[in-house]
């Protein structure tokens, strides 16, 4: 279910994927929560399971040491969902915390959320967020 490296970046930037997200996917660290945050969106769409699991903060309610069972629940998600739109809608930036409000239209209907995002040891995690 990987995300063809030639074709537009879920997160809507207008870029190709190879070009967008998936360098986060593979490692690279997101500069600021907003890029996480829509990184994140486009690892869902991509089905990219560990860069989720990676990059939820260990005090966030999903947050487990036993991965086995939290993957096979995003892998189900992602699998049975389609990622239609991400809209920013704000975007709060702090040095170690931050805020990313958005939009995500989804076959199961619209998600909105503020998503809260700490720093720690210098790379920025989901930690929760507010269904809007």
């Amino acid at each position: 279910m990987k995300h063809p490296a030639n074709t537009f970046c879920p997160c809507g930037s207008g870029i190709k994927y190879k070009k967008c997200c998936s360098k986060y996917h593979k490692g690279a660290l997101a500069p600021d929560a907003l890029t996480l945050m829509k990184s994140r969106y486009s690892a869902y769409a991509a089905g990219e399971i560990d860069y989720i699991i990676k990059t939820t903060h260990p005090d966030n309610s999903d947050y487990t040491e036993d991965t086995k069972q939290w993957k096979e629940d995003i892998a189900l998600f992602c699998k049975n969902t389609d990622f239609l739109k991400l809209t920013v809608l704000q975007f709060i930036d702090g040095k170690e915390e931050a805020y990313v409000t958005f939009s995500a239209m989804l076959s199961s209907g619209e998600l909105k959320e503020k998503s809260r995002f700490l720093k720690k040891d210098g790379k920025w995690l989901y930690v929760d967020g507010e269904f809007l």
